[in-house]
């Protein structure tokens, strides 16, 4: 059972090497916020060599890069624009998949672009799926990626995109149950029936408006299979959401958003996302996080080049990053996993305690705890018109 607190988590940060161990890694995590940051270096102000365009525009979910949380500064990002003479406009305008998707399907769906070079999309969602096969986003420049060397195995041949031509991860996290101790008296939820049904807890429940995350911890909690779901299976986890919500005992449901309720006490627990517990939440002594008791799922978020974007410049920040010291920076600083061979030795040198946090070098007992979600169960569309009515209730 894992029970850290934020600053145990943020004091230990890590990078993880851990998943190659995981065949077939997959899936996401989220944000909101619509903060924007411009990361600039003196003497760079000309633009980029080689091609690259002065810009490289870029959403992606919030708490999800190394940003220092009093200076507001993004090392990695600075660095980027050091090497390349490319200044990053970087946005934190995802909350969650189906929203996002919701903001630029139109647009691409007309052949348009988004401003944007890069986006991230969780491999947990239909929604990676979707932008490849309607041609939505463009090929990776791979000449000017020899880091793609650096990804782990078990990331090669994602279904969505078998031979990685249009995408690769940004990192990988794993669905947990976040409590405030003083909003539940005290009380760390470790179990999905306690979140459903503690009528201490009644209108203080948050969950995730990602299908994949929300009903792999019910349906596992159902002693059922997430990883092959039929129709009773995901009846009867939808029931039981479902009567939770009816009841009163969930007050709504989240992207990155719970993160600020969640601090301030206005929810006491909530389904949320293993790296925000290490990044946004650091300072609350009341905050504890943990893998439910009987499990939850792994995921990956994926960076794509939208149509309209600069292939050549996002191509290049892609290498960048896949960089093992780069890559490290950003998963010590953002909580998350990492994706790339050798981050792990490299964030051991930034932070000599970096394999003592579990969420990012996860240890065998967690990975014995989490799957990945039946990815036809993705793209059904009875479950994805049921799950979208829940959600409107």
């Amino acid at each position: 059972m894992t029970d850290l607190t934020r600053r145990q988590l943020l004091e230990r940060a890590a990078a993880g090497g851990a998943l190659l161990s995981v065949p077939g890694l997959l899936a996401a995590c989220g944000g909101d916020g619509g903060g924007e940051s411009a990361a600039t270096t003196s003497g760079t102000t000309t633009g980029g060599a080689g091609g690259l365009k002065d810009t490289l525009r870029f959403s992606n979910w919030e708490l999800y890069i190394d940003q220092d949380p009093k200076t507001k500064k993004i090392a990695s990002l600075e660095a980027f624009t050091k090497k390349t003479g490319t200044t990053v406009k970087y946005v934190e305008d995802i909350n969650d998949n189906a929203t996002y998707f919701g903001k630029i399907q139109g647009p691409l769906s007309q052949g348009r672009g988004i401003d944007r070079d890069i986006i991230v999309m969780t491999d947990n969602s239909r929604f990676p799926g979707i932008l490849v096969s309607k041609e939505w986003v463009q090929k990776l420049d791979k000449s000017r990626i020899p880091n793609i060397a650096n990804l782990i195995g078990a990331q090669a041949h994602p279904p969505f995109d078998p031979n990685r031509d249009y995408s690769l991860p940004w990192a990988s996290g794993i669905s947990g149950i976040a409590t405030n101790l003083k909003a539940s008296n005290g009380d760390v939820i470790t179990t999905i029936e306690q979140l459903l049904t503690d009528p201490k807890l009644k209108g203080k429940v948050t969950l995730l408006t990602e299908m994949a995350d929300t009903m792999t911890m019910v349906i596992l909690e159902n002693g059922d299979d997430p990883t092959k779901i039929d129709d009773a299976t995901f009846d009867k986890a939808y029931d039981r959401i479902k009567k939770a919500v009816d009841s009163g005992q969930v007050r709504r449901f989240t992207g990155n958003d719970y993160v600020v309720d969640l601090e301030r006490g206005n929810i006491a627990a909530a389904v949320s996302w293993s790296g925000d517990v290490a990044t946004g939440l650091a300072s609350n002594k009341n905050l504890r996080w943990n893998l439910p008791e009987k499990g939850s799922d792994i995921w990956t978020d994926n960076m794509f080049i939208p149509l309209g974007g600069d292939v050549a410049t996002a191509s290049a920040y892609m290498n960048f990053v896949y960089d093992p010291k780069i890559a490290a920076m950003i998963s010590v600083g953002n909580g998350y996993i990492s994706s790339v061979k050798g981050v792990r030795e490299e964030a051991i040198k930034l932070d000599p305690d970096s394999a003592n946090n579990p969420l990012i070098f996860p240890t065998d007992d967690i990975l014995s705890k989490v799957v990945q979600f039946d990815s036809a169960a993705l793209n059904n569309q009875t479950y994805i018109e049921k799950w979208q009515k829940l959600l409107g209730a």
